[in-house]
């Protein structure tokens, strides 16, 4: 039956997609039905993921096909329903909010009426579903020939949706940076399949499992797969397409690429770990390495940013390397022959995996809902947005204090999964620096984190307008609200009772442990009672506050302005600047992100003018384009083989075909 449910739900959306695109310029009613069959399949889909990890289906389906290819595999393992169940959910969620996204402004805060704007929704409706069936393609692929077909048309479906806004120029070198990062990616991956088909003689990925590769070819295939599968989940520095993507794409796009799009180079990630046997120690190393990296240069690189959208992508940058320490924990405890540690580790990456998806999908919607209330995405043109949008502003809050991992919400428990696993890796006898090199990381992350979230939150909703546009924002309402309620619920309910998230990780994180995941490996009693004494403490708050409002309704209460330091007429341009509250922060790391700074010092008892403009750069960004510039440079001088008769290019093809001859004939 959950089988049934998984096949009409793909295949309403690969009916419902194209019928979006063809009724893009119909009657709104036609639009918002194909738009709900949307919806209704990816619901159908996540309660078939449900059912499927619930019974730990594991099952390969092989389809004829002609010859060379003869067969093509599909299939589903608990590893693969629980990214369904992430795709599904945050891919509904995107497609609900997109049905009333019909913003007065695009993000780059120009009119709709530009080229192309009628339909636009729609059409971006289809590609969303199409980009959501790829998706679920991807992890259904059981052989390199369908995992290789669906991952290019999951790049072109969210090529098409970055570049949805092609009339401005900004959005279409961000489509182009996006274009080359997914085709060097791309080219890492047949490599990998390449080394992997070489050894099997197969295409399948079952014989990929069954075999026993030598240590190089194990190695090799490893370090080919971090870093093509690295491209696409954004670890840093290969997150480059990441932070210009995001704020190109409309606010419901970057909600699913951010929210679980990101998320297939982990599955990957975990997929080819899954080919290459036993690890060694290294590579759990290897993996920490890079989670630290990425996490803590994210996390200061989110801080550096004033565009809202930009910033949330560089938290993506972030959480990934947050997902990488948790896999490897796993990975060493794999390696050290120690199943608590790697449920553990693996456990905590795949629900800070689900988790991330619901408080970021929740986060860049609150963004879009911005962007349609003020036009823009500059957090220093924003401010006092609690009191004309409350209903936004709080579920801000919730998101935010989701993603800076405090209790009660939900990624606090991804993340203390990841400490459990680091700290027993640490009790081990065969303790690891790096492991527990993880446990300050994360804590550095996380307080840096809060630091960002609250610039964010207190820039963006509290204070007074700083401009015209803030000052007449007004709450988004309909399946918008609706949507942002769904995330913001999940996020505490998961925070709440981690246990019955944690339940949905169970299964994947034994397969990819090699034990079962009982609750006392997965820490549920402790972190069920942190989170429940974290929920009491907030309903006491709450109450307190409901208490305080009571109380002082029949009483005379009289509101002024914020002390204004002796100013006899205070203006918006007093308060904290979202840059000012960050430099502080950013201080410490001014040497990593090469700040300059250009001063007009104040001068004068009455000074006419004093400014202060700051330059950072993203070290990681800089070193990858310099390299690519470094090898993209010696291709100049070829050039001209571009250039010729047909001739010219019917000789190359002949000597292209007499070396490969000579080749086969040596070998």
């Amino acid at each position: 039956m959950t089988l049934a449910l998984l096949a009409t739900s793909l295949a309403v959306l690969c009916v419902s997609a194209p019928g979006a695109w063809l009724v893009a310029r119909s009657s709104g009613n036609v639009r918002r039905m194909v738009g709900a069959a949307g919806v209704a399949a990816c619901a159908l889909g996540a309660g078939a993921s449900v059912g499927l990890l619930h019974a730990k289906v594991t099952r390969t389906w092989r389809i004829a096909w002609s010859a060379p290819i003869r067969e093509l595999c599909v299939g589903v393992d608990p590893l693969s329903a629980f990214f369904l169940l992430c795709i599904f959910v945050v891919g509904g969620l995107g497609l609900l909010y997109a049905a009333g996204y019909e913003p007065v402004a695009t993000d780059d805060g120009q009119p709709t009426h530009g080229p192309g704007a009628v339909g636009r929704p729609a059409r971006v409706t289809a590609w969303l579903q199409g980009l959501i069936a790829a998706m679920a393609a991807v992890v259904l692929a059981r052989d390199v020939v369908v995992f290789l077909v669906a991952w290019e048309v999951m790049f072109l479906t969210s090529y098409v949706l970055v570049t949805t806004e092609d009339h401005d120029s900004a959005v279409r070198r961000a489509g182009f940076t996006y274009l080359v990062a997914s085709h060097i990616g791309v080219v890492l991956l047949f490599i990998l399949f390449g080394l992997l088909a070489r050894h099997t003689h197969s295409l399948r990925f079952t014989d990929f499992v069954a075999m026993v590769p030598e240590p190089r070819l194990a190695a090799l295939c490893f370090g080919v797969a971090v870093a093509g599968f690295g491209v696409k989940a954004g670890w840093w520095p290969l997150h480059g397409w990441l932070p210009e993507a995001h704020p190109a794409a409309p606010s419901p796009v970057s909600a699913v690429m951010s929210g679980v799009m990101i998320k297939m180079g982990i599955y990957g990630v975990l997929r080819t770990l899954t080919f290459l046997g036993p690890p060694p120690v290294w590579w759990g190393t290897t993996f920490l390495v890079v989670g630290t990296l990425s996490a803590l240069a994210g996390v200061v690189l989110a801080l550096a940013q004033r565009d809202v959208k930009r910033l949330l992508a560089y938290s993506s940058v972030e959480n990934v390397g947050i997902i990488a320490l948790g896999i490897g924990i796993g990975v060493l405890g794999n390696a050290t022959h120690q199943p608590a540690v790697a449920v553990a580790g693996f456990a905590g990456a795949l629900l800070h995996t689900l988790n991330h998806g619901l408080f970021k999908g929740l986060l860049f919607h609150v963004a879009g809902a911005v962007v349609h209330a003020t036009g823009g995405r500059d957090l220093e043109a924003q401010g006092g947005l609690l009191r004309r949008m409350p209903v936004t502003g709080t579920l801000a809050l919730v998101g935010c204090v989701a993603i800076a991992g405090l209790p009660p919400l939900n990624g606090f428990a991804g993340e203390l999964l990841i400490y459990v696993g680091a700290l027993r890796q640490a009790a081990t006898p065969h303790a690891s620096a790096a492991a527990a090199l993880a446990v300050p990381v994360l804590a550095l992350a996380g307080g840096l984190a809060t630091a960002c979230f609250v610039r964010l939150f207190g820039v963006a909703f509290l204070g007074e307008p700083r401009s015209a546009a803030s000052a007449a924002a007004y709450d988004s309402g309909g399946v918008m609200r609706v949507a942002m309620l769904i995330e913001a619920g999940a996020c505490v309910a998961i925070g709440v009772v981690p246990g019955v998230a944690i339940w949905s990780v169970a299964a994947a994180a034994a397969q990819l442990g090699g034990t079962a995941a009982t609750p006392a490996l997965l820490g549920i009693p402790a972190l069920t009672t942190l989170s429940l004494s974290a929920a009491v403490l907030a309903a006491v708050v709450a109450l307190l506050l409901v208490l305080r409002r009571q109380l002082l309704r029949r009483r005379l209460v009289r509101r002024g302005p914020t002390w204004d330091c002796g100013y006899a007429l205070p203006a918006a341009r007093m308060q904290y600047t979202a840059a000012s509250f960050a430099q502080p922060v950013l201080d410490p790391f001014a040497a990593l992100l090469r700040t300059r700074a250009e001063r007009i010092a104040v001068a004068g008892e009455f000074p006419q003018a004093a400014t202060e403009e700051v330059q950072l750069t993203d070290p990681g960004e800089a070193a990858v384009q310099a390299a690519l510039r470094a090898l993209v440079a010696p291709l100049a001088r070829v050039r001209s083989l571009q250039r010729g008769p047909v001739q010219l290019y019917l000789l190359y093809v002949l000597l292209t075909l007499l070396v490969l001859l000579i080749w086969q004939v040596r070998s």
